[in-house]
């Protein structure tokens, strides 16, 4: 029997579920094949090669873009539009609604991102170069690619939604925070249907590559495969990934009334800043979000049995959110901590998103995917419960809690719930 929670004892209408998910990753282009290959320790992370920068690892998408778009829309948007595009579309299919008769307006997409716009105004620097930097040659579809809430206007667009539609910039922890948002909304009564999560389409842009370069923040190895290795000792960086994840979210009221399959219940949250520094993280702060989500949630640590961490690779962010987490955790029997970085990279907005889904699966199989790449343990990253290199097979898991921070100090923390 789940233990209890305090969004347990909401009225119907005011707790809200997944009904539906729809993402494309590196290593699968959706729910299931994601799953499995976690279960088969597959990689998605790939050799990379970009414009000024030059050879370097990332985590490359490969999802059907005209499976839901035309060849016109896609050249006129944005990756990141194709990403989200795909994703909600699979959301809805995934959710059983009927989606002909769903009114529209009722309908909110909120979706995270770490930035929007970058690739976009580096693509028509590198036109106009060819012309002599001649600014007649640059395109009318910049501004509307640009603009910060392009990701959700492109799924607005193409699913015909005149409800509500925006993008919530919060760094690397934007896939939390976009689920965090769609829930309030649902609550709020500002809509019937959320479209919630994130997307990201880093790779495309140099710069991103070039900062973590010059940090000595971007990953190298021999092999792509195992250039993603948190937690392991002779870790050196990031490998940045492209992808999406978003979810049909439901009030519990509505989701039953219909039948619909629930995949989870949202049942705790927060989010705090640092406000200490730029980049470097603040374990204080994050057990302190950590544990304001515990206690909305009205659980203790010990009732969490899957943790999904959000370390990146580098070495100090992955010590300072152990440190964290031992604070809040200490020597718990039952949490089993993960990380999904080490097989796809890290998906900068889309990241919570898609490592919350990588793990939502362990409800129905009870198992608990690894971290993988990790050689030889940091012994400043050594937790109880640390699930490495093999899955684990687990009596019965009841709450996912799921980590997602980002730069400027913003931390981000989603429950998830058995129902």
């Amino acid at each position: 029997m789940i233990a209890p929670n305090l969004a347990s004892k909401l009225p119907d209408e005011q707790r809200i579920v997944i009904t539906g998910i729809g993402l494309t990753a590196p290593n699968g282009n959706d729910w299931q094949s994601f799953r499995q290959a976690l279960l088969e320790k597959r990689s998605g992370v790939q050799p990379y090669e970009i414009r000024y920068f030059g050879e370097t690892l990332a985590g490359i998408c490969d999802f059907d873009d005209k499976k839901y778009q035309s060849k016109k829309d896609i050249r006129r948007g944005t990756r990141a539009g194709s990403v989200g595009v795909y994703t909600a579309n699979e959301a809805i299919v995934h959710s059983g609604l009927d989606w002909e008769n769903v009114d529209k307006s009722r309908v909110g997409i909120y979706v995270g991102v770490t930035e929007h716009g970058n690739v976009e105004t580096e693509n028509e620097i590198f036109v106009i170069k060819g012309f002599d930097y001649d600014t007649s040659c640059w395109s009318h579809h910049h501004n509307p690619r640009t603009v910060a809430n392009n990701p959700a206007g492109e799924i607005a667009l193409n699913l015909g939604i005149t409800g509500p539609h925006y993008t919530i910039g919060a760094a690397c922890a934007a896939g939390n925070a976009g689920i965090i948002q769609g829930a309030q909304m649902l609550r709020l009564g500002e809509c019937d249907v959320a479209i919630a999560g994130g997307t990201s389409e880093s790779i495309h842009t140099f710069g991103i590559f070039a900062s973590f370069n010059s940090q000595n923040a971007l990953a190298t190895h021999a092999d792509p495969a195992s250039a993603s290795r948190p937690f392991d000792k002779k870790r050196n960086g990031i490998v940045v990934a492209e992808g999406g994840c978003l979810y049909t979210l439901e009030r519990f009221s509505d989701a039953k009334a219909r039948g619909a399959q629930i995949y989870g219940e949202l049942v705790g949250y927060a989010m705090n800043t640092d406000a200490t520094d730029f980049v470097l993280p603040n374990p204080e702060r994050q057990a302190q979000c950590v544990q304001m989500a515990l206690d909305k949630a009205g659980l203790e640590a010990d009732q969490i049995d899957i943790l999904s961490t959000h370390a990146t690779g580098t070495m100090s962010g992955d010590s300072q959110e152990c440190k964290a987490l031992r604070s809040v955790f200490g020597e718990s029997s039952n949490v089993r901590i993960n990380n999904t970085k080490s097989y796809i990279g890290h998906a900068m907005g889309a990241a919570g998103a898609l490592e919350l889904a990588g793990n939502l699966a362990a409800f129905g199989d009870g198992v608990v995917h690894p971290t993988i790449n990790v050689d030889e343990l940091d012994p400043d990253c050594d937790l109880p419960g640390l699930v490495l290199n093999e899955p684990e097979e687990r009596p019965r898991i009841n709450y996912i809690l799921n980590n997602s921070f980002g730069m400027l100090g913003i931390n981000s923390v989603v429950i998830i719930g058995r129902i």
